[in-house]
């Protein structure tokens, strides 16, 4: 089947049109960077990338064997992975300041919305709140019976950060907070209190949409 087969609203390009790119699978994100019609070719390139943890360690070659996909398909991945790389290098230069929830979720919604398994993420911040890292803490799930509040500070730790912000994004795409999420919320603030680093924040991303923890009180 191609994507222009289906219905014209609920095709990748019409979306993100509509709805952003943070609407969009990791799938249907390659079908319009790529030009790339048909939906298993795509699908199957999806697979490859969700395997392989990023776009540079998909081979030529794994790219070439999908049906319908060729050499220029390949330079066309290694030009968007490369154009990625520059922007957060850039982005990483920049060390944006954190004032918001909306700065918060300008740095990671984009591609968390788009995330088809959950992440959890800590953002760590100097004096002046401004970026010093983006640290993945936990892939696949991270539900409040997972996650070791500990490992979440670890890195703040290490890199002296004064602050973090914790966000984790669900993969159904709706971002209401889950009682388990408040609840995971006090323990991460109880435990930044001890050992005196400021918990800023914890942002549920979902497609297109986030929420604030602490803008509706849940946890703070």
């Amino acid at each position: 089947m191609k994507y222009t087969d289906l219905p014209e609203p609920e095709q990748p390009r019409r979306r993100i049109q509509d709805l952003g790119p943070a609407s969009l699978s990791t799938s249907e994100l390659l079908s319009v960077a790529l030009w790339i019609s048909d939906t298993d070719a795509a699908q199957e390139l999806a697979a490859l990338h969700r395997e392989a943890g990023s776009l540079r360690l998909i081979s030529r070659d794994q790219i070439t064997s999908i049906r319908g996909l060729g050499e220029r398909y390949a330079d066309a991945l290694l030009a968007v992975w490369e154009l990625g790389r520059r922007e957060a290098l850039a982005s990483q230069a920049e060390r944006p300041s954190i004032n918001s929830p909306e700065d918060i979720a300008s740095l990671v919604q984009y591609e968390m919305g788009a995330l088809e398994h959950e992440e959890l993420r800590v953002v760590l911040l100097n004096v002046r709140n401004k970026v010093l890292k983006v640290v993945t803490i936990y892939k696949g799930s991270a539900n409040s019976a997972q996650v070791r509040v500990g490992e979440l500070f670890k890195d703040a730790i290490r890199n002296n950060a004064c602050a973090i912000v914790v966000i984790h994004n669900h993969p159904s795409g709706d971002p209401a907070p889950s009682p388990e999420d408040v609840a995971l919320t006090r323990g991460i603030i109880q435990a930044g209190n001890l050992i005196d680093i400021k918990v800023l924040d914890h942002l549920v991303i979902g497609k297109g949409r986030y929420v604030s923890l602490k803008e509706r009180g849940l946890g703070f």
